[in-house]
């Protein structure tokens, strides 16, 4: 009976440093779909701001246009950042089914 667990003991021992550097490598690792969807929502979080930026751009050029200065200076803020944001999202794919 003690022999069992002396080899036992001395199994675990044996592959003790397998089984952790296994579970590191799991813990270090992104699989694709966690960077699938990370990247996706990224993307989702951009498209949000890029559309919250476009209206305040067109409702401060309304402002602007009647006269408003500061609606002017805070159009052309919403422009600049507008610029930067959209060539970070790519453009959407075609549809040929149509």
């Amino acid at each position: 009976m003690l022999g069992g667990c002396l080899a036992r003991t001395a199994f675990d021992v044996a592959t003790a440093p397998v089984r952790v550097a296994s579970k590191a490598v799991d813990l270090a690792t992104t699989s694709q779909s966690e960077s699938d969807e990370k990247r996706g929502r990224e993307l989702r979080k951009r498209e949000e701001r890029l559309g919250k930026l476009e209206r305040r751009y067109f409702e401060r050029m309304e402002d602007c246009e009647d006269g408003n200065d500061g609606a002017c200076d805070d159009a052309r803020e919403a422009y600049e950042e507008i610029a930067l944001l959209r060539p970070t999202i790519p453009a959407p794919l075609p549809d040929y089914d149509r």
